[in-house]
Order: structure tokens, then sequence, then C-alpha cells
């Protein structure tokens, strides 16, 4: 490959790791540009330091004297603050990985597309909540965007762009999490810690919560109705335990493209950050002779409601997404810090859904508002849950 610079948003997370994991197995070929991180300071010198990065930015700026004095003599670049990471987002890297979790990566990823260059997509917020602003502002910009999530990039591996009108149906697959064959009364009763302990990947908390409640695979679906132009009534979710089948297309004409590999990160990762050539990365082998089999199953929507509710969300389009998207970070904090229990967290989305229909947003702006305004209600029907 050609050198090519990078950036990446949200350094020291869990996508972040796996990204510097493989950046680092090559300096020769990768510059960085800027990272950043939002309080983790230690992890942040650390990565910046190793790849000699130009720019480290936290996101806490309240944390600025202690990167500062972490990178002091490295000839690391220190700043802080949100406007600083849109600022190191708007950097024009050849390559910028977009990873920050949450509402909070709105706007960098914004300035990243705005730049023309290209977007590795790892921030679900940024699509769900405002995928029509996002692929609008790609296109005007000719940046293009790539899917880092697992069973996005299995579909943009399969996906003939030239021709959507000959694909019948696009099928994500869904481990099933840690709940798969549980109980609603098993669930309701379930912790934070037994939520987390997902059966294949290992992720951050709240995506790992996600997982569990399948809202991950809705919020997937939303996303790929925005990647992927074919129609929001041509996605279907299909459980798969094993989680090596990434995603599936379906053509007109019977055939089925599918993408395999064992799950770890850095597989989507370096496709995204090698194509349209690959690179090789340390990801496990794919072994089918030692997997043995490979199983499939419808979801359950009684036991997993969070999926329906999401897949009702993009087929209303507007503001449904954005409002899900909040409520559920909302719920999701709270079970975390267990202030509502795992069955609550589909509750009180599906509450704040039927009480908040806001006009589709037009601008960035109107996001926050409505982003802003669904997680006010949010917190007031967790206010009644646990009065």
């Amino acid at each position: 490959m050609a050198r090519r610079t990078v950036s990446i948003l949200g350094a020291t997370g869990s996508i972040g790791t796996s990204t510097l994991d493989l950046i680092e197995r090559d300096l020769e070929t990768f510059e960085v540009v800027a990272l950043t991180a939002q309080r983790d300071v230690a992890g942040l010198a650390a990565a910046a330091r190793r790849t000699r990065a130009r720019l480290a930015v936290i996101g806490e700026e309240a944390l600025l004297p202690d990167l500062s004095a972490a990178l002091a003599g490295t000839g690391v670049e220190a700043a802080g603050g949100a406007g600083a990471i849109i600022d190191a987002a708007a950097l024009g890297a050849d390559w910028t990985m977009a990873a920050i979790v949450g509402s909070a990566g709105l706007r960098p990823v914004m300035a990243a597309l705005e730049r023309g260059r290209t977007v590795a997509l790892a921030n679900k917020e940024s699509l769900v909540s405002a995928g029509a602003l996002m692929t609008r502002a790609a296109r005007a910009s000719g940046a293009t965007l790539l899917p880092v999530d697992s069973e996005h990039n299995a579909i943009f591996q399969c996906f003939a762009p030239e021709a959507p009108e000959k694909i019948r149906k696009i099928i994500l697959t869904a481990s099933g999490g840690p709940f798969r064959a549980a109980s609603r009364a098993e669930m309701a009763s379930a912790t934070p810690e037994q939520a987390v302990r997902h059966p294949n990947w290992s992720m951050g908390a709240k995506i790992s919560i996600d997982s569990a409640t399948l809202m991950n695979k809705g919020l997937e679906l939303i996303e790929a109705h925005h990647l992927f132009p074919v129609g929001a009534d041509r996605f279907e979710v299909l459980v798969h335990p094993q989680s090596v089948v990434h995603s599936m297309v379906e053509y007109v004409d019977g055939s089925v493209l599918a993408q395999l590999g064992t799950p770890d990160m850095r597989t989507p990762i370096g496709h995204t950050l090698a194509w349209p050539a690959r690179m090789a990365t340390p990801a496990p082998r794919l072994d089918l002779a030692a997997i043995g089999r490979l199983d499939f199953e419808a979801p359950d929507y009684d036991r997993f409601p969070a999926l329906g509710l999401a897949q009702a969300a993009l087929a209303a389009g507007g503001a449904r997404p954005a409002v899900l998207n909040a409520a559920n970070e909302v719920a999701v904090a709270a079970f975390l810090e267990r202030r509502v229990g795992f069955l609550d967290i589909a509750a009180v989305v599906a509450e704040v859904l039927e009480r908040y229909d806001p006009p589709a947003p037009a601008s960035l702006d109107d996001v926050f508002a409505i982003d802003s305004a669904a997680r006010t209600r949010a917190a007031e029907v967790m206010e009644r849950l646990v009065t």
C-alpha cells in the first residue's frame, strides 16, 4: 500500500485499540496525524508516544494539563476540549477512524466527512440519529464512507453497488448475546456483569448491553438502511450463535453471498484501513472443520422487544431513530449504574417513543435538540420506575 496518513477518534476504546494494534505493526505505511480520547490520559499519551502522533486531544478539557505533562519532550502536540476533537477530525487525514461512542461523535464525524477523505465509521449514532445528514455530507464532499461494524463490513464486501435492484434482501446476523436462551424471568434479574459477558466478542460496556437486548442489531438495521440503498423492507435479522457468518446478501437469482471470519474486529478494521487493497491481520484464521456446525434461528421479539422497537423506528423514519437512540443510551447507562432492571431498558425506550414524536431533523443542531429532549423524557420515565 502507498503510505497514508491516519487519525483515530476514540483511540483508547475497544475499536481504537484494535486499530492501533494494526497501525503499530506497520508504522512505515501509516503516519498518525491525530489521536483522541475522552478521559484516558495515560492510554492516550502512551499511544501517541508509540505511534509518534502529531497531535493528541483529550475531550475532558480539565485533563489537558495532565496530558501536556505526560507528553512533555515528545514533540507530540496536546490539546483539549470538544472543539479540539472536532478540529482534529477536520485535519484531513487520508483515513479517519470514527470510533467515539455516543452522540459526542456526531460533530467530529461530520467534520471528517466534510474534508472529503475516507472515514471508517464505527460510531453507530452518526447514522442512526443523523443518517440522512451524514450521507448527504459525504456525497457533497466526495468522502468515502466505509463501515467498520462487522455486519456492515460484511455486507459491503458482498454488496453490488452498481445493481442494487438485483438484491432481494440483506440479512444481518446476531449472536443472540448472553441471554439468547434465557427466560424473561432470568433476564428480569440479570446484573450488569452478566449482561456485558458477550459469548463471542470483546466490546465496551454500552455496546455489550445493546447486544444483550438486541438493540444493537436494531441500530445496525438503521445504519444499514443508510449505507445500502435497497429499501427498509429488504433487511432482516437472523440469529447466528457462532458469529462466524457476519452478514449475507441475497440476490434475485437465489444466490446468497456471505462473509465469514473469526469474531475479531481487527478483520473489518483492517479491511477499511487497507481498502481498496487488503492487508494481513493477526486475527485467528477461520477453521470451519474445528467449528463443525453453523446454526441459525429467527429472533424472539417477545423476549427481545428492543429489536422490534428499532425496526418500527426505521420504518417510521424522520426523527424516530434519533429518539430511539437517545432514550436507549439513557436507559443503558441507568442499568449499568443499577438504577433500573435489564427489562426496563426496552420499556423506557418504548414509552419515550410513544410520548415524543418530533419533526425530522434538518441539521445537526436539530439532531442535538431531539437527542436532548428524548433524554429528558427518558429520565422522567425512569424516575417513575424507581419511585
